[in-house]
Parts: structure tokens; C-alpha cells; sequence
């Protein structure tokens, strides 16, 4: 794009549009988010809040600022007046930002990476002690370029889109009430959330279809084939659909290669690398004590469950278990991102356990997770999942999750809980374990 000069009496009006802006949003009701404790506003690190698109990062960052009380100056990037704006005229930005909002040591500079050359603007910043909150679209800020432009000076986060108690907190509903109503109050809504999803627009939006249609080629066109120069661009997207429409999969590179007709696994496994750094999928490895095996046979979940059926012509089936499996690993991820715990899938010729909860090398907590367990068979496919995980980590914390179940029992000198999904993921992250 060739860059335009903006002057500066234009670029103070802009700014101060976008002041404006702020200040009115912050008098809206909006949901306070688990990530926000993970924005550390007295690091000398710049704050990277990154994730899949809509899922909410600039509203995290602005909430975090305004409850800390703190003085922030705040650019908005994807502003179309600024579209082209040069790298050499950031330093006017932040004259003008000093003279509409006077002394600030914070300042959020949301769509940073819509500006060439913002790495250098950015270190200039840390270096006068300056603290940064950042956020930016995937195509152009990835984990790999936080390496490659801030070594060392950076901390990021990762936000995914509404929990579960997030999603009762939007819709009004009180997940700490056990009345009877209460609770039927929490089913009803936890049965919206599992066939609706948590990205936050969703909840005022009807038309879902179109909404995560435009969303998912979004991501495809520009996060992806645009950044990466995608070579067979109709292929790549059939894939990704595939394996939205088929997830939780355990990844076979060569078996994907054969049906799109790429030449090597070598191309599915960037391909695929690419849908995990767009947040479009979450990767899980599985669970060994031997690196080598940890590496390999990755299983691959949507990171929301609107992903799954919710694109036109998806022909995904509605598969509850799947669905309740994904909307337990969205739970699990944000608890590990906050506690600073792995996750992990087990799996041998014998059986499996969907989750295996790792801090380092301790085993915490080893969860199987199935809709329904009312038949004979799958009540003994799960249970014995469970001892399985027991027998090979020596965890005797093990959770069966379900659609509405609620018992404990003992199996084999072992004690497992059996509890409903709804009601664990709408218990405080410190309550659960």
C-alpha cells in the first residue's frame, strides 16, 4: 500500500473520534474476561493480546485498562483514515496523542500491525519505559513475529471466545444459583451455548450461518492464503473445512495428502501449522513420558464449536459428543493458559482418555468426557478410559464428564466423579480441581 501523509491537525481529529469512542463504549456493559489477570500492566514487556478473529481482544484490553485506573493514550490502526499511514509518522501520532490526553505512561495500539515498520516504533517505546498494550489482526501478528521483531520483549496472550460462564454472564444468567429453577435456568442456557458457541457478536446476531461463514473466509483468505502465498488455495480451504466438519482428529498428514491430492504430508502439516497459528484450530499432543511420541500424532479440535456446523454447505452432522468434547478442551485451554498447566490426549491399542492435565511433569487430573453413558457398553468404554489413565500416570484424580450425569464411583479401588459439563464449566477456575 503507498503511504499517505496525514497532518497533524487531521490526525488530532481522527484520534480524538477515537477518544471519544472509547469513552462512550466504556459506559456499556460488557463481560469481565479470565484473561484479564493475565495482562501484566507494571511488566516492562509489551502486552500482545492475540487470538481468533472476534473473539474479543481490544474490548480485554480495554476493560483491563480502565478498572487498573491508569492514564492511557489509545490508537486504533484499522481506522480507514489512517489506512496507509507511513512509518515515519508515528512519531506525530504520539505528539498528538500527548496533547489530547496530556501525561500517559500506557498506550494501546490496537491493529499495530496495519503500520510497516511498527516494530521499531514499539521498542522505541518500551526503551522511554513507556508500558504497551498491543493487539493485532493474525495475518500479521503471530507468535513468530513477536520472536523474530520483539525477542525477549514481549508477553503474549492468547483469548478465545466466551466461556461458558462468560456466556451466562452476557445472557443474565446466575451460574452460582442451585434453585431449581436455577439450575433449569443454567441447562437451557448451557444447551444454547453447545449448538451456538462463544464468539461474543453471536448472541445479538441471528443469522449465525452468515456470520461464521464470513468469519471462516475471513481467516482463510486473508489471515492465511494472503500472508502465506497458499500455492493451492481451493485445496487448503476443502481441508480446513474437512477437518472442521471431522473434528476432534487425531491428524494422519499422509492420509490427508491422499484425499486433496497435495504431493507430500509435508504441505498438510503447514497447512495445518497455519490453522492453529490463525486460532482456527487448537492442536493437543499426545500424552508420553518420551518426547518423540509427544510429537507426533497430534489430534486437532475447532476452537469453537460455531465453527464446527455453523459455515454454509458444512454438511457436519450435529454430533453432541463431539461437541461437548470441544466445548470441555475450550475450558480446559483457558484453565492451563491461566495456571500455566499442559494438556494432553492418552491413547494406546488398549483405550484412551480424551484429557490428561500435566503441571510439568505431574499429572493433576485426567478427564474423559462422553454425552450420554446410559448404554452398558459406553459406560464401560469410558470408566475403563479412565483406568487406563490411572495405570500409566498414577493419577487417582479422575472426572467423567457428561451431559447431565451427576454420581461418584468406585471402580477397582479407584474413585471417579462423574459430573455434568454445565455445571463444571460454569464453576470459578479454583473451585474445579
Amino acid at each position: 500500500m503507498k503511504e499517505i501523509i496525514v497532518d497533524k491537525r487531521t490526525l488530532e481529529i481522527i484520534l480524538n473520534d477515537q477518544k471519544t469512542e472509547i469513552d462512550n463504549w466504556s459506559d456499556d456493559y460488557l463481560c469481565s474476561r479470565n484473561e484479564e489477570i493475565l495482562v501484566d500492566l507494571n511488566s516492562p514487556q509489551a502486552q500482545v493480546v492475540i487470538g481468533v478473529r472476534r473473539s474479543g481482544k481490544s474490548t480485554l484490553c480495554l476493560q483491563t485498562l480502565s478498572g487498573a485506573d491508569v492514564k492511557f493514550a489509545y490508537v486504533d490502526f484499522d481506522d480507514e483514515r489512517l489506512a496507509g499511514l507511513g512509518t515515519k509518522q508515528l512519531n506525530d501520532v504520539l505528539e498528538v496523542l500527548y496533547k489530547i490526553y496530556g501525561d500517559f505512561n500506557y498506550i494501546f495500539l490496537d491493529e499495530i500491525q496495519n503500520i510497516e515498520g511498527w516494530p521499531l516504533f514499539v521498542n522505541r517505546l518500551l526503551r522511554t519505559k513507556m508500558h504497551v498494550i498491543l493487539t493485532g489482526s493474525n495475518a500479521k501478528l503471530l507468535s513468530s513475529d513477536l520472536a523474530t521483531h520483539l525477542t525477549g520483549r514481549s508477553s503474549e496472550i492468547n483469548l478465545y471466545p466466551f466461556s461458558f460462564t462468560e456466556f451466562c454472564i452476557m445472557k443474565g444468567v446466575d451460574n452460582k444459583l442451585r434453585t431449581t429453577k436455577g439450575i433449569a435456568d443454567l441447562r437451557k442456557t448451557f444447551d444454547e451455548y453447545v449448538l451456538k458457541g462463544g464468539f461474543p457478536e453471536l448472541i445479538s446476531i441471528k443469522n449465525n450461518k452468515k456470520y461464521i461463514t464470513n468469519l471462516v473466509d475471513n481467516i482463510l483468505k486473508r489471515d492465511i492464503e494472503q500472508r502465506y502465498h497458499i500455492a493451492y488455495p481451493a485445496q487448503f480451504e476443502n481441508m480446513a473445512h474437512h477437518l472442521l466438519n471431522i473434528s476432534p482428529y487425531v491428524v494422519s498428514t499422509s492420509d490427508l495428502a491422499t484425499i486433496f491430492n497435495f504431493k507430500s504430508p509435508h504441505t498438510v502439516r503447514n497447512y495445518i501449522s497455519y490453522l492453529k497459528q490463525a486460532y482456527m484450530l487448537i492442536g493437543i499432543k499426545k500424552y508420553s513420558q518420551k518426547s518423540k511420541m509427544r510429537v507426533t500424532q497430534e489430534k486437532v479440535y475447532a476452537v469453537d464449536v460455531a465453527l464446527m456446523d455453523q459455515r454454509e454447505n458444512a454438511f457436519a452432522g450435529e454430533n453432541l459428543g463431539w461437541r461437548l468434547e470441544t466445548i470441555v478442551m475450550s475450558h480446559l485451554i483457558r484453565k492451563c493458559q491461566c495456571e500455566g498447566w499442559d494438556m494432553y490426549y492418552l491413547k494406546d491399542r488398549s483405550g484412551e482418555c480424551d484429557f490428561v492435565i500435566c503441571d510439568r511433569n505431574k499429572v493433576l487430573q485426567c478427564i474423559q468426557v462422553s454425552y450420554d453413558i446410559s448404554s452398558e457398553k459406553t459406560y464401560k468404554r469410558e470408566v475403563n478410559g479412565l483406568l487406563l489413565a490411572n495405570k500409566q500416570t498414577k493419577c487417582e484424580n479422575l472426572l467423567l464428564l457428561t451431559d447431565h450425569e451427576f454420581d461418584n464411583i468406585e471402580k477397582e479401588g479407584h474413585h471417579i466423579s462423574i459430573r455434568p459439563v454445565y455445571e463444571w464449566s460454569a464453576m470459578p477456575f479454583h473451585e474445579e480441581h
